[in-house]
């Protein structure tokens, strides 16, 4: 691998979240991120206008277990307070099973996906 010749390199154009209700889900995320809603003609609803975009796709089967993938998004120590509530009074709800530490807050959507809000790092 360390020698092999890639004629370009893929850059990521979204990130896809599987779930039953890709409005209301993109609307949580849009509330929380901020950006704009877009409905596709195969129902995947996109979030825009960040530096990446979150499509939303519905799937017939929910979700079981903890994710494989979850974002992490940056806030400023000093707003970590307001940014757990505000996600929390916009339905996520806490996931203390998940990380109950001090760096971060894992959280769940209304789907149940987690995420992170972080505030122990660079961002």
């Amino acid at each position: 691998m360390s020698g092999e010749v890639v004629p370009y390199r893929p850059v990521i154009d979204a990130v896809v979240i599987d779930c039953a209700d890709p409005a209301r889900l993109a609307q949580f995320w849009q509330a929380l991120l901020g950006g704009e809603l877009h409905t596709q003609p195969d129902g995947v609803t996109e979030l825009t206008g960040g530096r990446i975009r979150l499509d939303f796709a519905r799937v017939p089967e929910t979700k079981q277990t903890k994710n494989r993938l979850h974002l992490d998004l940056h806030v400023p120590p000093e707003s970590k307070d307001q940014a757990i509530a505000h996600a929390l009074h916009l339905g996520a709800t806490p996931a203390p099973d998940i990380y109950d530490g001090t760096l971060w807050q894992t959280l769940r959507d209304p789907e149940g996906n987690e995420f992170c809000l972080i505030w122990g790092g660079t961002g």
